[in-house]
């Protein structure tokens, strides 16, 4: 076993740990109960009929049995499904952790509902750019689910930026956990 394969073993382990607590949601399949007035802005925020859902440890607990199914979003048991709405991506990336192990740089991402995301080849970095040239970066938090990375993080991955490996040596990126990410 390699240091980076020993590595990311160490690392799937600690997000194994976490991502167990979460409800197994993927499993869930009940019919669809209707639509429920909630909302996730771009930035992170829950709105509840208009109002923004201020108690943390509810938005964490909705945030838990959220399920992505298409382009659409749901709150699900075992039992329900309520269809929500989200206008980007249904997490905020809010702050980046960069750490060397053993020579390999790992980027430990924190949304804001507390999660830590480490990225890598399951959990990817992407970044879209829109018509006006602006960038839209994104991190997989789980099962399709992704958080949008907000600007001050952006930035600090833009000051970790080098060439690629390769035939994308003229593409500026990040890596982590030996995968490289494409940041234009």
């Amino acid at each position: 076993m390699t240091a980076l394969d020993k590595l990311f073993a160490d690392i799937s382990a600690e997000m194994s740990e976490c991502s167990a607590k979460l409800p197994p949601v993927q499993r869930w399949n009940p019919p669809l109960s209707g639509d429920i007035d909630i909302v996730i802005t771009r930035n992170g925020q829950w709105f509840h009929d208009g109002g923004e859902i201020k108690r943390q440890s509810l938005v964490k607990l909705f945030s838990s049995i959220l399920k992505k199914e298409g382009d659409e979003f749901f709150l699900v048991t075992p039992v329900e499904k309520w269809r929500i709405r989200v206008e980007d991506a249904p997490f905020a990336i809010i702050a980046v952790d960069i750490q060397q192990r053993n020579n390999i740089q790992v980027l430990t991402f924190e949304n804001s509902v507390g999660d830590k995301i480490v990225a890598g080849k399951d959990n990817p970095l992407r970044v879209e750019v829109n018509s006006k040239g602006e960038p839209s970066p994104y991190l997989l938090v789980r099962h399709g689910l992704e958080g949008i990375i907000n600007r001050a993080v952006f930035y600090q991955l833009a000051e970790l930026a080098e060439p690629g490996p390769g035939e994308k040596k003229a593409v500026q990126g990040v890596y982590s956990l030996g995968q490289f990410f494409p940041l234009e």
